[in-house]
């Protein structure tokens, strides 16, 4: 028998461009303007966390309908849609001239990226992968890794030389043509014709949202990967004001970035190798070892030498997390219903993002200091670890082998 292509590679690539074209909409996107944007709007970093927080939360709202739609109709459809409204957003934001209508733009930028665009993305390799779906997600988490990689120092660059606005007007042009493309080229579910077999048949065993969120295991690593999220999104958004206080310029901001993502680009092909071979509880509880490292490690820097070893620790962190996140789930639970769990899982971690930024500038404004902030998540983070070898995980029939 021929060997048909298998178009759920195509569909792997599209997703991995969307998944970078949440840029905007995320803390580390954001984080990239943000020095620039207090400057010119003369906010104090507490207002802004505050503006933040509820952009975030009132964006997370959206990962439920989001997860339903994209079962529901498709992802081609709702990808699409998705990036055209969130180009629009950020093409929207450069033309802001009061703190009103950058909130409801920013709302838009957090609801419509770091929300619904980050659903359907991971969706769209979740339907079309079964018995490759670690290989996949694992490709697929390198591939994001890559595209990041360039467009952090990309964008970076174009805000030091022409501005912010300039910046992310270059950034919603690119998300627009996301949008074609998307239109274009996904397909929303494999057929006979193109020998997808492996993930056409749905599983009498798949489990349904309410299913899943009465198990300890979604409860796991949702919430493995809402303290990742919590971390990083707040420490992405002040990063270069924590490592300020430690004496570094902001060039050792951008050049945490390149080094974070680069070892967890590494860590996402380990990853998705031991997925192949461990079971995901324990990769998770390894991501959290490594997650609780960097945070005590943090407010111990004081050479670029130990700035670089603190930010491969919280990449390689980052790539084992990402990894078992966008995999985990339809895994564990089924594809069945994967955009209604994916759906809420994004949005515990979304909510956790929105916190941690606030919490960052909590705890500077009364302390006068991160790290005793840092301390008590690095407590949270090793109940976690611990978590991740005692919590059993759900039993399915007619699972593919």
């Amino acid at each position: 028998m021929e060997k048909r292509f298998h178009y759920g590679w195509v569909n792997l690539v599209l997703a991995a461009l969307a998944m970078v074209a949440t840029l905007p909409g995320r803390t580390q996107g954001l984080g990239l303007v943000t020095e620039p944007l207090l400057a010119d709007w003369g906010m104090s970093r507490v207002v802004f966390a505050q503006v933040n927080l509820w952009a975030t939360l009132f964006g997370a709202v959206l990962c439920l309908p989001v997860g339903r739609f994209t079962d529901r109709w498709g992802p081609r459809v709702v990808m699409s849609g998705v990036a055209l409204g969130l180009g629009v957003a950020v093409l929207g934001m450069t033309f802001a001239r009061s703190i009103g209508v950058l909130f409801v733009l920013l709302t838009l930028t957090r609801a419509l990226g770091q929300s619904a665009l980050s659903v359907v993305s991971l969706a769209l390799v979740g339907k079309w992968f079964a018995r490759r779906l670690n290989l996949a997600m694992g490709i697929f988490a390198l591939l994001v890794a890559i595209g990041f990689i360039a467009a952090f120092p990309a964008v970076g660059a174009v805000v030091l030389a022409s501005g912010w606005r300039a910046a992310w007007t270059g950034v919603g042009v690119g998300v627009l043509v996301l949008a074609v493309l998307a239109f274009l080229l996904v397909r929303d579910a494999p057929s006979l014709a193109d020998g997808d077999v492996e993930a056409l048949a749905l599983q009498p065993g798949d489990l349904t949202l309410e299913e899943a969120l009465r198990t300890w295991a979604f409860w796991l690593f949702a919430l493995a990967s809402a303290a990742f999220g919590l971390v990083y999104s707040g420490i992405a958004l002040f990063n270069q004001s924590i490592l300020e206080l430690r004496g570094f310029p902001a060039e050792t901001y951008h050049r945490t970035l390149v080094v974070s993502t680069m070892v967890g680009l590494v860590c996402n092909f380990l990853a998705g190798w031991a997925g192949q071979k461990w079971p995901m509880q324990r990769l998770i509880g390894v991501g959290m070892l490594m997650l609780g490292l960097s945070l005590v490690g943090l407010p111990l820097v004081r050479t670029a030498v130990q700035v670089d070893l603190y930010a491969a620790t919280m990449g390689a962190a980052g790539g084992i997390v990402t990894v078992v996140f966008f995999s985990v789930w339809g895994q564990v639970f089924g594809r069945t219903h994967l955009g209604r769990i994916q759906g809420c899982a994004q949005a515990t971690t979304v909510v956790a993002s929105a916190v941690g930024p606030l919490l960052l500038a909590e705890t500077l404004a009364r302390t006068g200091s991160y790290d005793l902030l840092f301390w008590g998540l690095a407590v949270v983070v090793a109940g976690l670890g611990v978590a991740s070898w005692v919590v059993p995980m759900p039993t399915r029939r007619g699972l593919l082998s």
